[in-house]
């Protein structure tokens, strides 16, 4: 690289390489095989380190790129300013990430050894008692007497019961103390999918929540409706009375629509004033369904500010799509919410939060 910029100084200002056909000829050869070197450069950074060399591969093919275009003593300069900076880079990052790889190793190691430990432990400390019993047994055979040989026969099984039942109840600790762990453990994974199942606002389930259940129906093959409920004019609520009225709505419309819905309707919040139901039936009785909501959910709510109670008005727009065969979640969701901005364009003339 650094004969090529000299190559490329030498050449009197202004001069034009293409003129030139030998010159240029070895140029553009010479080019081609650095470029090709720092591909295998990126290649060997991929096989040394597959986490981290895809972007080194990535970076040094840029470069690359930019040397094919056009050349001169500025692009390699700055080709080779980058190369140098992408590799230091890329040599501190790697060491980092192999430390970190090599201290987990080596944690998961201090954990095999400590429990190989403990184990070889109770077993050397059995294993001695069984021996010793197999001792007293194979003293037997140089007794005579009749009594003496029933009392060692007694003793040595009543050791070797003694040795057993340790060992088995060592183990059954062990095995006690390590369910007690994974039962731990998987109490934590269901808390924490549990909280990632709900949402924290309102207290209704995710919309990656909904989103799981409705692809677990189409997998299924189980026929459902979609409903987005968009409150009208929620807006005005933040502006007016400030985002904690409007959260403290949003948590009321939300336990009125779980009262409303059934024990089997996935209730979710879709995503700020927008909230969604997944309905195991068909068109007519969802729709039957939707106008219980109206009855029910809309109307007057009583919410604390900071100037006292507001009592305020609440309509929302509906959006109602029943799953067509082989349809897609994408494509359900599209229909309901297409009709959910025709119900609201129907009522946006009286169908907004409004004081009362």
């Amino acid at each position: 690289m650094i004969s090529l910029k000299r190559y490329l100084e030498s050449e009197p200002a202004g001069s034009d390489l293409h003129s030139q056909p030998a010159k240029w000829d070895i140029l553009t050869v010479t080019m081609a095989a650095y470029r090709s070197a720092l591909n295998e450069m990126g290649s060997c950074g991929v096989e040394a380190c597959p986490s981290l060399g895809g972007g080194l591969k990535r970076s040094l093919g840029m470069v690359g790129e930019c040397l094919s275009s056009k050349i001169s003593p500025e692009t390699v300069r700055a080709a080779e300013a980058e190369v140098r900076t992408q590799l230091r880079e890329w040599g501190k990052q790697t060491a980092i990430h192999y430390r970190q790889k090599t201290g987990e190793v080596k944690d998961l190691l201090l954990v095999l050894a400590r429990t190989a430990e403990s184990v070889g432990e109770r077993d050397q400390r059995c294993a001695g008692q069984i021996s010793e019993v197999t001792n007293s047994l194979e003293g037997i055979a140089s007794l005579d007497d009749l009594a003496e040989i029933r009392a060692s026969i007694e003793k040595s099984a009543a050791d070797l019961k003694t040795s057993v039942e340790r060992m088995t109840a060592e183990s059954k600790t062990a095995i006690d103390q390590l369910q007690a762990e994974v039962a731990v453990y998987q109490a934590r994974l269901e808390e924490a999918e549990e909280a990632a199942s709900r949402d924290l606002l309102t207290g209704v389930r995710s919309r990656l929540y909904a989103e799981s259940q409705i692809e677990r129906r189409i997998a299924a093959g189980t026929p459902y409706c979609l409903a987005i409920i968009d409150i009208n004019g929620f807006k005005r609520v933040n502006d007016e009375h400030g985002h904690l009225v409007g959260d403290e709505l949003l948590k009321q419309f939300a336990s009125e629509l779980r009262s409303a819905c059934r024990s089997t309707d996935v209730i979710a919040r879709w995503g700020g004033d927008e909230f969604i139901l997944v309905l195991d039936c068909g068109l007519r009785e969802a729709g039957a369904q939707m106008d219980r909501l109206r009855k029910w959910v809309f109307g007057s709510y009583t919410v604390q500010g900071s100037s006292g109670a507001k009592k305020l008005k609440v309509d929302a727009s509906i959006g109602l799509a029943e799953q067509l065969p082989g349809e897609a979640m994408k494509a359900v969701l599209d229909r309901a919410d297409a009709e959910m901005y025709r119900d609201k364009a129907a009522s946006r003339a009286t169908g907004t939060v409004s004081e009362r």
